[in-house]
């Protein structure tokens, strides 16, 4: 986790730095303390997934700009590797697969929602679209106060710039695919 923490940070700080952006500023931009962004810069603090939301909208970038690594012309990505970024007590795990792709306006995660669970996501920017399959167990999705089930094996696509909850429903782990697409 030690490694996350500290490419988050890294990756942070390049962006705010590239932008001439002073952690005051930065803090102004985000709604997340100027302390909080200083420890995450420094390795010193794991942000949970929502503080990330609020940072990669807050400066208009994608999630997955926090968690890139230097790349290579093929990625093979060993699942079994990815350090999951956490929330609700490690209830609610987020592995990214591949970060954006701002020539794709593409970005993809794994999820993992303990039995259980419940998340609920802010709005995404305008144009967001969610493309999610379930891989295991049983999904409830909320949007625009509707309830959809998803099962294993089911897909679904939705216009994600408006809060939705994802719930899992079942005695085992819900896990699933979530691509991302701007």
């Amino acid at each position: 986790m030690e490694h996350l923490q500290k490419q988050i940070g890294e990756n942070l700080k390049k962006i705010r730095k590239n932008r001439e952006l002073s952690l005051d500023q930065t803090a102004a931009l985000t709604g997340v303390s100027k302390a909080m962004l200083g420890q995450i810069e420094r390795g010193e603090s794991n942000p949970t997934v929502a503080t990330l939301w609020k940072i990669a909208n807050g400066l208009k970038v994608s999630f997955s700009t926090f968690l890139k690594k230097p790349g290579s012309p093929v990625t093979i990505i060993n699942s079994a590797e990815l350090e999951p970024i956490q929330e609700d007590g490690g209830k609610y795990r987020v592995f990214n697969i591949f970060p954006y792709d701002p020539n794709k306006k593409l970005e993809i995660y794994k999820v993992e929602l303990s039995p259980g669970c419940s998340y609920t996501s802010e709005g995404h920017p305008n144009g967001v679209e969610e493309f999610i399959t379930v891989n295991s167990g049983k999904l409830t999705l909320e949007v625009n106060d509707e309830v959809y089930e998803v099962k294993q094996g089911s897909s679904l696509h939705f216009h994600a710039d408006f809060q939705h909850t994802y719930q899992a429903q079942e005695e085992t782990v819900c896990q699933m695919v979530i691509y991302y697409h701007t």
